[in-house]
């Protein structure tokens, strides 16, 4: 297994830790969830970039890299729903009809893909989704800082307590739309593959 494959399994296990972090009673599991999330974040960036430098683009990348981020990033903002239900006082409540809107669109173009590769068509990333994925990975940073930062000493915790929870609220509202906008996008262009024998 080449190395690009080997930091999109990372990105599994990553997920597991992550998880575990967030929902564990010990002290500091917060802060331990962020610093998984921000590492899977990074394997994200690597794998892909290592793969096309070094033309390590195999078959197995092709399939989990995608798939590997989905699962991080929808295991986040379902876990964020059950944290806002644990705990009613969060200062940012990620309510369970956005984890639809974003679980939902990530399967329906899943399967739009899988359906176009049935019919040995590529469908190739566009710039709505690229900017969703980012918003994604934004939004789940700023909503883990929120968290987080009560855990840290008063100075590093000041930095971050009067403007994290504001711009995590901003930034779920954007990630909803843009995932949904861009879903509806990739649908509507590539209609033609689901409308052709109806």
């Amino acid at each position: 297994m080449n190395l690009p494959n080997k930091l999109t399994v990372s990105r599994f296990v990553l997920t597991v830790f992550f998880l575990w972090a967030l929902f564990s009673p010990f002290r500091y599991n917060d802060t331990l969830a962020l610093f998984f999330f921000c590492l899977g974040g990074v394997t994200d960036f690597l794998d892909g970039r290592i793969a096309r430098s070094r033309k390590l683009i195999t078959n197995f990348g092709i399939l989990m890299d995608p798939l590997a981020d989905k699962i991080m990033t929808c295991s986040a903002f379902v876990a964020f729903v059950e944290s806002t239900h644990l705990n009613p006082a969060a200062p940012v409540k990620v309510a369970a009809w956005m984890v639809i809107v974003i679980v939902g669109r990530e399967l329906a173009i899943t399967g739009l893909r899988l359906l176009a590769a049935s019919k040995n068509v590529v469908l190739a990333a566009e710039r709505f989704g690229k900017h969703k994925t980012i918003s994604q990975i934004v939004c789940i940073i700023a909503l883990l800082v929120v968290d987080a930062c009560e855990e840290w000493p008063a100075v590093l915790k000041n930095l971050f307590v009067s403007w994290t929870p504001v711009f995590a609220e901003i930034m779920l509202w954007l990630t909803v739309a843009l995932t949904a906008y861009s879903g509806g996008v990739y649908l509507w262009r590539n209609r033609h593959l689901y409308l052709e024998d109806m």
